[in-house]
């Protein structure tokens, strides 16, 4: 007989952790808040010790910071913070990319031409909200079907930021089927094991992202910090 370890529920203090994370992540929570330690007992119904547990771990991942005499914020992204970002960005799915088309498996295609397919009938929809968490997936799935460990792991802190940026910016697209078309091209050259041509692409379209949202990030980060 297989002895199976039962599965163990959250603690509370990753329920109050996952929350704040997610309300921060989403915008909820905006850039420049203060947290204020009683205010968000009383909101999640809990006391001040898992609380201040889950805080010390969402400073460490660099969503908050605490200045003496000032209290805790939610940490504000300048402008040089998404530029920096999203080059990251650009290097690590280059990255992965080279990777896929070295491990040329063709199940790795169909699972990113199936990304492709969803975000094409969420834009038909007019879906924006599903077809950006599509597009998060597709690019996370780029990492993943790499299978570097070290890669995926500094994938994570790097795909946080990415949605809690994505989630302050305000981009309207006269077609929102382009954002899905965007990235055929890019599992096309992947497909064809044209290295160059699929790192051009990667590279030019997550620096074209980079580059519309850092532009507009002074306005966006006064807004968001009010």
């Amino acid at each position: 007989m297989v002895l199976l370890n039962p599965i163990a529920n959250k603690s509370l203090r990753e329920h109050v952790l996952d929350t704040l994370r997610d309300a921060i992540l989403n915008g909820e929570l905006k850039p420049g808040r203060t947290l204020v330690e009683s205010e968000l007992a009383t909101q999640l119904g809990v006391s001040r010790a898992p609380l201040r547990e889950a805080l010390q771990i969402l400073s460490t991942e660099g969503l908050i910071e605490t200045i003496p005499y000032r209290g805790t914020t939610v940490k504000r992204l300048a402008k040089k913070d998404i530029e920096e970002l999203y080059s990251l960005r650009s290097v690590l799915e280059s990255f992965a990319i080279q990777l896929i088309i070295d491990q040329n498996n063709p199940e790795h295609i169909q699972k990113l031409r199936q990304h492709f397919e969803s975000m094409l009938n969420a834009a038909k929809a007019n879906d924006l909200k599903v077809l950006n968490q599509i597009d998060r997936d597709f690019h996370d799935s780029l990492i993943e079907l790499s299978n570097h460990s070290l890669l995926i792991s500094l994938w994570v802190v790097v795909a946080m930021r990415v949605r809690q940026v994505m989630a302050l910016r305000n981009k309207r697209f006269t077609d929102i089927t382009e954002i899905a078309y965007n990235h055929l091209a890019i599992i096309e050259a992947i497909a064809a094991k044209d290295q160059a041509k699929a790192v051009a692409l990667i590279t030019d379209h997550v620096a074209s992202v980079g580059d519309l949202i850092a532009e507009d990030w002074d306005d966006s980060q006064n807004l968001a910090a009010d």
